[in-house]
């Protein structure tokens, strides 16, 4: 028994000095979605759902909930929003080039109508951001006519 004391405090202590040890924040400046936002012109339900369900991992800058403040949570968090970076960063969107925004609408339609994004891990913490069909509905639209206005644009030399 004693054992298993010496274990479970060794375990506590090294859970509290974890604690003063965390991964860099995501923290950038909105209005690094200033050219996403300009060139897509989102009408006002689908910037309200892409901040709600989308922003917190596909860009710059997530509002962290107080739980993330603990680790190993703000570990598994981070991993998250790197990830969801790596795959689409919309504080990003000026460096892509027109074929790859494209791709990344066809991807994001896909996604959303699949039911992929938002990841159910994230609207296990954050119900708002769980779309309903209208919802879906919506940003796909929205996404739909972005694509089409991609397919127009001029092409460069």
């Amino acid at each position: 028994m004693k054992l298993v004391k010496k274990i479970l405090l060794a375990l506590l202590v090294i859970v509290v000095i974890a604690q003063f040890f965390s991964p860099e924040k995501n923290q950038g400046n909105t209005e690094d979605l200033t050219a996403f936002l300009n060139e897509t012109k989102p009408n006002q339900e689908v910037t309200a759902i892409l901040k709600t369900a989308c922003f917190d991992c596909h860009s710059s800058h997530t509002n962290y909930p107080w739980y993330s403040k603990i680790t190993p949570v703000n570990y598994w968090m981070a991993e998250h929003v790197n990830d969801g970076k790596k795959h689409l960063d919309f504080s990003k969107w000026e460096d892509y080039s027109l074929k790859r925004k494209d791709h990344k609408f066809e991807e994001l339609i896909e996604e959303v109508e699949e039911k992929h994004m938002p990841l159910p891990s994230y609207t296990w913490t954050h119900t708002d951001a769980k779309l309903t069909d209208s919802q879906i509905k919506a940003i796909v639209d929205w996404a739909e006519k972005v694509r089409i206005g991609y397919s127009l644009a001029p092409k460069p030399e």
